[in-house]
């Protein structure tokens, strides 16, 4: 099925956004108040003294386009989860089924990940951090509250992780919370974090 829906989002775009279009809707009928309220309370903690994690208003769009023009390009070597315009931005916005999270420090937004719900109670995730952000503890707590959001609405936590990705192939690796599920063409795996619970039993 991943093979088959991956197929259709790079080579059919019409159909992957119809596909999404439905699939957001139905999502936010079923799940969307769950969904919603379980972020709100994980994203009410204080994940960082300095930092502030919130769920991105439509006004925080254009804000969102310029953090992705100002990244260096190595930076998108291994993060292509959907397209960067402006208008594409918006449309993934109005998907109920798809959250946009940021990292704000002050006014200024230093990094962005988001949640993409499925009808089938999977849901897959993405993050990226600005270079000058980096080893301070945000991703950290971008998964922590990616992880938990899903796990406590009953969804399992999907990824693709490029296998050149070392640096967080090395960190799943470390926290030992990773399920390999299949691999994928262009030397990609097909993941699911588990809980640490879960996890321990697979050691």
């Amino acid at each position: 099925m991943i093979k088959i829906l991956l197929f259709i989002k790079h080579h059919f775009g019409f159909l992957w956004n119809l596909i999404e279009a439905v699939n957001g809707w139905l999502v936010g009928i079923l799940y969307g108040k769950l969904i919603n309220r379980n972020l709100q309370l994980l994203l009410s903690k204080s994940y960082h003294e300095k930092f502030i994690y919130k769920k991105l208003n439509e006004t925080d769009l254009p804000i969102l386009q310029t953090f992705f023009g100002n990244q260096r390009p190595e930076q998108f070597q291994y993060f292509k989860p959907h397209e960067f315009t402006l208008s594409a931005l918006q449309r993934l916005h109005r998907n109920q089924a798809f959250l946009m999270l940021g990292v704000f420090d002050g006014e200024k937004l230093i990094g962005y990940f988001f949640l993409r719900f499925f009808l089938n109670k999977k849901c897959f995730i993405g993050r990226i951090v600005d270079d000058n952000y980096q080893r301070q503890g945000v991703a950290k707590s971008m998964n922590e509250i990616m992880y938990q959001t899903i796990w406590q609405s009953g969804f399992r936590c999907l990824s693709t992780i490029s296998k050149h990705n070392k640096s967080i192939v090395n960190f799943h690796q470390k926290g030992k919370n990773i399920r390999i599920l299949k691999e994928l063409p262009n030397d990609y795996l097909f993941v699911e974090i588990v809980k640490p619970e879960i996890a321990q039993t697979l050691q």
